[in-house]
């Protein structure tokens, strides 16, 4: 699973129309496979939380591991974009932006986001081709 905590990792609220989104966009912007995923409310998500010391049963934030750190909200989202093709590593440069600010933004759209955006009654299943990127579906290389 997540021994190696070196890997690129995105944990994900799965029931989030927003979040099941962002991992769809993260995929396309990402030709080498190098992210991985799992859902917040999944065995894997929940172990990779505990390894972290974070709580369970928090969604309100995604979750992104790299070089065997665990960032959250705002800090977790812009070091994903490092790693996209395009414009999107641009956005990195961000983390300038004091973290008050940019999490104050991060928790407003997190607060709403199933009200503008809705909610699944059941985490996304990716579709076959995807699922090796997905813990819980199959093995993972870094």
């Amino acid at each position: 699973m997540m021994d190696d905590h070196r890997q690129l990792v995105v944990l994900f609220d799965g029931l989030c129309n927003l979040c099941s989104d962002s991992v769809q966009f993260i995929i396309k912007r990402d030709p080498h496979a190098k992210i991985k995923f799992a859902s917040l409310q999944s065995e894997a998500g929940k172990k990779i939380l505990i390894s972290f010391h974070l709580p369970e049963n928090e969604l309100n934030s995604m979750v992104f591991v790299e070089n065997g750190r665990a960032f959250t909200r705002s800090s977790g989202a812009l070091r994903v974009c490092r790693h996209l093709s395009g414009i999107w590593p641009v956005f990195f440069t961000l983390l300038i932006v004091p973290g008050f600010i940019r999490n104050a933004v991060y928790d407003f759209v997190g607060k709403n986001r199933y009200k503008w955006f809705g909610k699944k009654n059941e985490c996304w299943i990716p579709s076959p081709a995807l699922k090796m990127r997905f813990l819980d579906y199959g093995p993972v290389s870094g």
